[in-house]
C-alpha cells in the first residue's frame, strides 16, 4: 500500500532536526516520521542550541516548533529506555533527561516567543514539550497524551509542572495519573491551546501567526515572556518593581518610540525595517 511505502522510504531517512528561516521566523521541525518523531539525546541538544542562537539574533522575531510528518512527537523512544534499565548505568538515563531539561529550559529562557504547532498526537516528552512552549497551534484532530503512567513512568520535561498551572487540579491529575488523550478543542476550550487549524495545516497557521508576531516589537515582547515566567514565583512587591524597571527600560527604547509616534500620527507603527 501506498502507507507502507511512505513508512519505508522514511525508515531509510537519518533522523535530524530542519531548521529554516521563513524571514524574522525560526523554523523547527523534529524530523523522524518512521518513529512519530520520537526525542533523541542528538534532538535535545540540537533544539537547544537553536534556540539559544536564536535568543540573541536580532534578525528572528519568533520561533515555530513542529514534527514531520502526520505527528508532532511521541515522546521517549521506548527501545532505548529498555536497553538503558538493561544495560546502562543510572548515571546515563540521569543525562539523557538532563538533556530534554536543557531543551525546556531554552524555549522557557528564549526571548523569542516560541509557537508549537501540533499534527497527530503529542504523547509523553511530547505533550511536556508543547505545553513548554508560549503558545500552541493544533490540527483539530489533534491529540495530547501524557502516557508515561501507562508504562510505569511518571512524567518529565516539566509535564506536571505546566499541567499543575494550566489546568483544573482534577484534570490535571486525570491526564497524568491514568495517561488519557486530551483532544485538541477541550484544550482549546481550557485556554491551553491558542489556535485550531483544519488537519495538515497547523504548520502553515503557526508560520502565519508568528510571521505576525516577529513583526511586532520584539524586545518587548521578550520582556513581556520574562515578566509572565517570574509571575509563577515572583512575589507581589517584587513583580512590580520588575514591572517598574522594564516599562522604563521600554519607554526609553527605540520600539516605544516608534510605536507611540506611529500612534500619535495616526499610522501603522513599523518596529523592523
Amino acid at each position: 500500500s501506498s502507507d507502507s511505502a511512505w513508512k519505508t522510504a522514511m525508515a531509510d531517512k537519518e533522523p535530524r532536526i530542519d531548521v529554516t528561516r521563513h524571514g524574522r521566523v525560526l523554523a523547527l521541525v523534529m524530523d523522524n516520521p518512521a518513529q512519530r518523531n520520537a526525542l533523541r539525546p542528538d534532538f535535545s541538544k540540537t533544539l537547544a542550541r537553536e534556540l539559544r542562537l536564536a535568543s540573541d539574533d536580532a534578525g528572528i522575531g519568533a520561533i515555530v516548533l513542529s514534527g514531520a510528518g502526520p505527528h508532532f512527537c511521541a515522546g521517549g523512544d521506548l527501545r532505548t529506555l529498555h536497553e538503558m534499565r538493561r544495560d546502562q548505568p543510572r548515571q546515563a538515563l540521569f543525562e539523557r533527561i538532563t538533556n530534554l531539561n536543557e531543551f525546556i529550559r531554552a524555549i522557557r529562557q528564549c526571548a523569542k516567543p516560541v509557537i508549537a504547532a501540533v499534527e497527530g498526537h503529542a504523547a509523553g516528552a511530547g505533550f511536556s514539550i508543547a505545553l513548554a512552549c508560549d503558545l500552541i497551534v493544533a490540527a483539530e484532530e489533534a491529540q495530547f497524551t501524557m502516557a508515561y503512567v501507562k508504562v510505569g513512568l511518571n512524567p518529565d520535561g516539566n509535564g506536571t509542572f505546566s499541567l499543575a498551572r494550566g489546568l483544573p487540579p482534577q484534570l490535571a491529575a486525570e491526564l497524568a495519573m491514568t495517561g488519557s488523550a486530551v483532544g485538541a478543542r477541550r484544550l482549546a476550550d481550557l485556554g491551553v491551546v491558542n489556535r485550531i487549524a483544519p488537519a495538515g495545516k497547523a504548520m502553515m497557521e503557526a508560520l502565519d501567526w508568528a510571521a505576525q508576531v516577529a513583526n511586532g516589537a520584539t524586545q518587548a515582547i521578550g520582556r513581556i515572556k520574562r515578566e509572565l515566567s517570574e509571575a509563577q514565583t515572583n512575589d507581589y512587591n517584587r513583580h512590580l518593581d520588575l514591572e517598574r524597571a522594564f516599562f522604563v527600560d521600554a519607554l526609553f527604547g527605540e520600539e516605544a518610540g516608534e510605536g507611540i509616534g506611529a500612534f500619535l500620527e495616526k499610522r501603522r507603527a513599523q518596529f523592523h525595517g
